[in-house]
């Protein structure tokens, strides 16, 4: 017996096909013994075919396939041929064609797996990480990592053709704070000291625009040591730039183009441009500078009551009273109002009215006012979010610009939660997210059906975020965002005065609900940097032994220059449909930051750690 040469993939062949000698390769999905027939549905990553084992036609081959099992790795010959129309698979891409097999060959046996890769749904996460590589062995995973595939590619060659270039930034760096800890790795040639794997590559794509790359992109690892959850790991994925002389929507237009061109690589098109708002609309519209367009939005009902009203409810007459929407929900009971009263963040100095019919007995103009506002129908839930006047919060309100004020945000970062998480628990029993009529008019006008709400996807950008944030625990004004994101021009003049006031040349992208990318136009002179710095409480000194070669960088000729960085994994997250990144993520960790097919982290030698100059202590 010669050695057999694969000629095609399983997923491949079609009733075009038939009549064609094929040669297949892969794993056994599934086998059924019919007596003198044997199937066998043979899977590889292009997907799955029927394999007939006839014993009266073949029966070394029939004999041979009596001994298989799921999982085992096999080859087949034998001619491509139409199934009987009574067993056409119409669910089954190869549905209409079968292989009549001439020879089986087994090329590897297999233990009966921990679980069958052929199950659509498997409960035991942990389970499914330990044994990752048959985790990945299912259909869903392998379309998840073909999909990232053709999203990375699309992306490359989106902005190749931007005429940016791809560089490199190194992995071992030096710790500069960047919003989470980070990784640390020890240096065996300077002991005591410390390499760290880079957040981002921040400071390295500032330097290329110092350098005159003029556009550089990366498709770049980075490391952040932070909890986790569904949408966050230890070590991700982020498509990285940077550009010289851009104003912001230059930015904007660049991120537009790569990622209709990834969503288009998935199938989808996605209309440009994207609508924009400045943070302190999004807190105003939807609580959150994270929006989610399929909901319907916030609305600011404090007139809807006078002053005797507000005081009976106690609210604050000084705050918004916020009303919340869920469509399709329709009145609950009061077991039901309890259940939900946890989803209810009251610590951010805020209280629920959840209890309409009530507050209808009390003050029924009040409340047709609300419905007519919201456009509430009979079988929607309102909700109300208002500001709770015994709350204390230490934060300072703005002085000058006419901002949000810390504790109107507290009051719309309250409602916008309440909003997600009504409609997270609600989305079964209303269909599903929805767009808001104007969102839904836009979408259909760029021809994006948005039918289901659920794989409607809306895009948006939020501008102007606030430079600085009140930290309650120092009493000081910490940065909302790196350091090196430049403020507005107009807002300079009260870095110290005012820090509440001053807006940052920084930009989200949101969609549905999540944070694809965040970026800014940075500061390119060592003066404002000093500034910033300094407003920060940093010493001239300290500023030195942190940033001093990106200061002295700053020194020889920096042009204007910013960017952004988008997770990848989240994209392809979204596009895949996925609950979460460890389904588009070939090897993730786990919530507690585990590997567990490989058991990491894990102790190390004490050899290993002497060279370091490493003492384990107990504790």
């Amino acid at each position: 017996m010669g050695e057999l040469q694969r000629t095609a993939m399983c997923g491949d062949l079609r009733a075009a096909s038939a009549g064609q000698h094929v040669v297949l390769m892969g794993w056994v999905n599934r086998r059924r013994d019919h007596g003198n027939l044997i199937f066998l549905d043979l899977r590889d990553r292009s997907g799955i075919v029927q394999i007939v084992l006839d014993k009266e036609l073949n029966p070394a081959a029939h004999a041979l396939a009596e001994q298989v099992r799921p999982e085992y790795v096999v080859a087949v010959a034998g001619t491509v041929r139409p199934r009987a129309a009574a067993s056409v698979n119409p669910n089954m891409p190869t549905g209409e064609i079968e292989i009549e097999a001439a020879e089986l060959r087994i090329l590897n046996d297999a233990k009966t797996p921990p679980f069958s890769p052929a199950e659509d749904a498997i409960g035991n996460e942990e389970l499914r990480l330990k044994y990752r590589y048959i985790d990945l062995r299912r259909p869903a995973l392998q379309r998840n990592l073909a999909l990232r595939h053709k999203i990375t590619l699309a992306v490359r060659e989106s902005l190749a053709a931007q005429d940016f270039l791809e560089v490199e930034t190194p992995c071992m760096t030096r710790s500069t704070p960047e919003g989470a800890r980070d990784y640390l790795v020890p240096s065996r040639v300077h002991p005591g000291e410390f390499f760290a794997l880079p957040q981002s590559p921040q400071l390295f794509k500032q330097i290329l625009m110092i350098s005159g790359l003029d556009r550089y992109f990366q498709i770049a690892r980075c490391f952040r040591d932070e909890d986790l959850r569904a949408d966050r790991q230890p070590e991700f994925t982020q498509i990285d730039l940077e550009m010289t002389f851009p104003q912001q929507e230059t930015v904007f237009r660049v991120v537009e183009k790569f990622l209709a061109a990834a969503f288009g690589a998935a199938g989808i098109h996605l209309p440009t441009p994207f609508p924009q708002i400045t943070y302190d609309e999004s807190m105003r519209r939807f609580g959150t500078d994270k929006p989610d367009l399929r909901l319907p939005e916030l609305v600011d009902v404090r007139n809807a009551f006078d002053q005797p009203a507000m005081e009976t409810l106690a609210i604050d007459t000084n705050l918004p009273v916020v009303a919340i929407l869920a469509r399709g929900v329709g009145e609950l009971s009061r077991k039901e109002r309890d259940e939900n009263r946890p989803l209810f963040d009251a610590r951010k100095g805020a209280k629920l009215i959840d209890d309409i019919k009530r507050l209808e007995k009390s003050f029924p103009a009040a409340v047709v006012q609300i419905r007519e506002r919201t456009g509430a129908a009979a079988d929607d839930l309102l909700v109300l979010v208002a500001g709770d006047p015994t709350a204390r919060i230490a934060a300072s309100d703005t002085k000058s610009t006419g901002r949000l004020s810390e504790r109107e945000i507290a009051v719309y970062s309250a409602a916008g939660s309440l909003r997600t998480e009504l409609s997270r628990k609600y989305a079964a029993r209303h269909g599903a997210y929805q767009a808001t009529d104007d969102v839904l008019v836009r979408a259909q006008d760029e021809s994006q059906s948005p039918v289901d709400g659920s794989r409607a996807f809306f895009p948006i950008w939020v501008t102007d975020f606030p430079m600085f944030e009140h930290d309650a625990a120092s009493g000081q004004w910490l940065p909302a965002h790196h350091p090196f994101t430049s403020p507005h021009e107009a807002d300079m003049d009260r870095l110290t005065s005012d820090p509440a006031s001053v807006r940052a040349r920084y930009y989200d992208l949101a969609m549905n609900g999540l944070e694809l990318g965040s970026g800014s136009i940075r500061i390119y002179r060592k003066d404002v940097q000093s500034k910033i710095f300094a407003s920060l409480g940093m010493s001239d000194e300290e500023a030195r032994e942190r940033f001093g070669f990106f200061l002295e960088a700053l020194e020889y000729g920096t042009p204007p220059h910013g960017g952004i960085a988008l997770g990848l994994d989240r994209i392809v997250m979204i596009l895949a449909g996925a609950p979460s990144l460890r389904d588009v993520i070939a090897f993730p960790k786990t919530a507690k930051a585990v590997d567990l097919m490989v058991d990491a982290p894990s102790p190390v030698e004490d050899a290993q750690l002497r060279e370091l100059h490493i003492q384990r202590r107990r504790t």
